[in-house]
């Protein structure tokens, strides 16, 4: 008889929020983990939950999103998906993607060890978040909210909310045209800097829908806060006001923050090498006047 998972509650337990950034994609926003475990006396879940990370993770190295479903016995099969957000380069998405793994087992426990499975779990990074589920588990409304945080700081900008209100707009319509792997957008207007994902098994107008709604439970849980993000069973939004202007910040990635770091050490050597090469000039430069001197004076 197949187990009847899906009456199972599913309890969000969540950590401290961390705010996105370019170049800290790897930090741990919230975890997510059903409150039921299922028994695993022949290890066919944690074999098959092991073959879906791996699969998953291998996709993460050529496309910033995947769905697949390992172990061909119903009982038993796991059904997952990874995705990265829109604007990281394949290289950071399999470095982000591949901290997860781990991070399930450690936070959620149930990984098989114990001879036991936790039967969903979503563990969502910075840069990237994966979810599975046992087979049969209940299916969640994707416009459901498993987390936000709002600032602390409230806007005294008197013309704020039109302006959030605008950029709002601009994100909706902006991730209907997203491309594969999911509509992302973001953009700014005026002092409104605003982001949305949708997951990529969502199509246009169902994808707009969702960050419809995502950015109005944003302004309802957040008011006239200056931020706010918002985690929905199948997007997220996020938002932030300058008063100042949005900074026009490029961060560098880890792989350009190398190289950077290696042409400035090179510059520096080469620098120093130069330096020393004038020393040594100046210095056979004075013994040879020295001498020269020495003999004019004969």
């Amino acid at each position: 008889m197949k187990p009847m998972y899906q009456f199972f509650a599913v309890f969000w337990l969540f950590l401290p929020f961390t705010v996105i950034s370019g170049d800290n994609n790897k930090n741990l926003i919230f975890k997510g983990c059903a409150s039921q475990k299922s028994p695993d006396p022949t290890g066919a879940f944690s074999q098959n939950l092991n073959t879906l990370f791996t699969s998953l993770l291998s996709q993460s190295a050529q496309r910033s999103f995947a769905s697949t479903t390992a172990g061909t016995d119903n009982a038993t099969a796991v059904t997952g998906v990874f995705q990265c957000r829109g604007d990281l380069p394949a290289a950071q998405c399999y470095d982000c993607v591949s901290k997860i793994p781990k991070l399930v087992s450690k936070l959620c426990g149930g990984g098989g060890g114990d001879g036991n499975v936790v039967v969903a779990a979503r563990v969502q990074l910075s840069g990237c978040y994966i979810r599975y589920e046992i087979s049969g588990f209940r299916q969640t409304s994707g416009t459901e909210m498993l987390f936000r945080v709002c600032g602390k700081k409230q806007s005294g900008d008197p013309g704020f909310a039109g302006k959030r209100d605008t950029a709002f707009g601009a994100a909706e319509n902006g991730v209907k045209t997203g491309g594969d792997g999911g509509g992302f957008y973001a953009g700014q207007y005026e002092s409104v800097y605003v982001l949305g994902q949708c997951e990529g098994s969502l199509g246009n107008s169902d994808c707009g829908e969702c960050v419809k709604d995502g950015f109005e439970k944003a302004k309802s849980e957040c008011g006239d806060s200056i931020s706010g993000q918002v985690y929905l069973h199948k997007c997220f939004v996020s938002y932030s006001y300058y008063s100042h202007g949005v900074p026009n910040i490029s961060p560098l990635s880890d792989g350009e923050k190398r190289q950077h770091t290696q042409r400035t050490i090179a510059l520096a050597v080469g620098g120093v090498a130069v330096l020393g090469f004038v020393i040594v000039c100046l210095l056979v430069l004075k013994s040879a006047m020295k001498k020269k001197s020495k003999y004019d004076s004969y």
